[in-house]
């Protein structure tokens, strides 16, 4: 599989989510926000992590004019695979290539640690190696990871199987982070080739980083 990993200023887990699917076996290539095109062949889109343009104005507000970025909703629009993690979620949304927003976290404080996730939702790609009410334990690390749709969104996704992870203790109930609404830590687009959350997978595929949770969700993939 090959991969591209978008890299903008500000962007920290580029060289984090290159090392995973690497290990994992698969051709990687970092493309820089100002290049108009995406490399030839590539299977799936990862916008990375980190603080685009130092979140100024908001989180990702900026990131989506880049040049590369007309390129990634092409891909989307074609059915090519695109994955947004934490702040890449962030541009998803601002591309409204998700639905919903990002709000400052409700205790105003940025969060970062391990925490525990519900698998809600697996006819998808993504979590297709995953089994619906698996707990997983993810790094997050965030200050603006409250996700924020209105009760007509709330339900649309919930209808079509969209919500693809929840926040939750250790024993599956909900326990939020951030303040999302319903708990929500994941979610995908209606044709389901689209996905965004804020929680780091990329930062849990080895036993010495705390968890291998995170290596079965970017396996999903694989063909």
């Amino acid at each position: 599989m090959k991969v591209a990993v978008v890299v903008f200023p500000g962007t920290n887990c580029e060289v984090d989510t290159q090392y995973a699917y690497e290990t994992l076996g698969h051709e990687v290539e970092l493309v820089w926000h100002k290049n108009e095109a995406l490399p030839a062949g590539v299977d799936l889109v990862v916008l990375p992590g980190g603080f685009s343009y130092g979140d100024y104005l908001r989180s990702a507000a900026i990131a989506k004019f880049s040049p590369i970025m007309k390129a990634v909703a092409a891909h989307a629009a074609k059915g090519g695979y695109v994955l947004g993690i934490c702040n890449g979620f962030q541009m998803l949304l601002e591309m409204r290539l998700l639905p919903g927003a990002m709000k400052r976290n409700a205790n105003v404080h940025f969060v970062s640690k391990f925490h525990h996730l519900k698998v809600e939702n697996t006819t998808n790609q993504f979590l297709r190696h995953l089994t619906p009410g698996q707990i997983i334990n993810v790094p997050i690390a965030h200050g603006e990871g409250n996700y924020f749709i209105d009760e007509a969104g709330l339900a649309t996704l919930r209808a079509n199987g969209q919500i693809l992870l929840t926040y939750c203790d250790q024993e599956g109930m909900p326990k939020n982070p951030n303040g999302s609404v319903a708990s929500i830590a994941g979610i995908c687009n209606e044709a389901k080739n689209v996905f965004g959350l804020m929680p780091h997978p990329e930062r849990a595929i080895e036993a010495l980083l705390g968890s291998q949770d995170g290596r079965a969700m970017l396996e999903g993939f694989v063909a």
